[in-house]
């Protein structure tokens, strides 16, 4: 795969260099040292992957992706994860803290290889309430809401549950819900959101409630008070 560094520090564009020279299914094509460099080299050598840096002289990162009609995949490669948030925007493959560990690198070539072909225009990039930024101490990485079968609140915090991952984000459950699609989540209990379209089973409980079991493996209970607006959102 065609890659463009783009970071205006040469020091962190040579580390990163580094770093990819394990990884020989990246050709490293150029380097730029701002976004009106990138926008040329992108223009004219149509790579298949940027490893952008957020802040730099004259136009940010973000500048530079919003600018281009067909922006490559994109891997945020950055100091600062306050813009995790605003990176949602362009659907980026993964998002790295410097220093960049190996590791985290590795995995990132991981999700870029399955990513598949490259986005479309900016008009039609996954929007930011389709997914979500977790990081997971010095782990980084996007999710999509949809793939995510159950969220738990732990006080201030709520723990995603999808595929084998259990990461803790800072946000309260009720924070979660006032975004989510209520036509695919559903408030099941005082600590629980779940994936309407991630349940394997439902069972009727004793309570005059529901037991789910989540194709993740979770059970949750639903109270009475809740199954009702349940059944109507199930057809049941």
């Amino acid at each position: 795969m065609k890659a463009i560094l783009v970071d205006d520090e040469r020091l962190a564009r040579m580390e990163l260099r580094r770093l990819l020279a394990a990884h020989p299914e990246i050709e490293i094509a150029a380097e730029a040292a701002n976004a009106e460099e990138a926008e040329i080299l992108i223009g004219s050598l149509e790579p298949d992957v940027l490893f952008l840096d957020v802040q730099m002289p004259g136009r940010s990162g973000f500048d530079l992706l919003a600018s281009l009609e067909r922006a490559p995949h994109t891997i945020f490669v950055t100091a600062y994860d306050e813009y995790a948030l605003r990176a949602f925007e362009f659907s980026a493959v993964d998002y790295l803290l410097k220093p960049v560990a190996p590791e985290r690198l590795a995995a990132a070539l991981v999700r870029l290889n399955a990513a598949g072909p490259q986005p479309e225009t900016a008009a039609t990039r996954i929007p930011a309430t389709q997914q979500i930024f977790v990081r997971d101490g010095d782990r980084c990485w996007f999710v999509r809401l949809s793939d995510i079968a159950l969220f738990e609140s732990e006080g201030n915090y709520t723990r995603l549950y999808f595929a084998s991952d259990r990461p803790l984000i800072l946000r309260s459950l009720s924070y979660l819900e006032a975004r989510l699609d209520p036509e695919i989540f559903f408030r099941a209990s005082r600590r629980h959101i779940v994936n309407l379209r991630l349940i394997d089973s439902i069972t009727p409980s004793v309570e005059g409630g529901y037991d789910l079991k989540l194709v993740t493996g979770q059970q949750v209970e639903m109270s009475r008070r809740r199954a009702q607006g349940f059944r109507e959102k199930m057809s049941i």
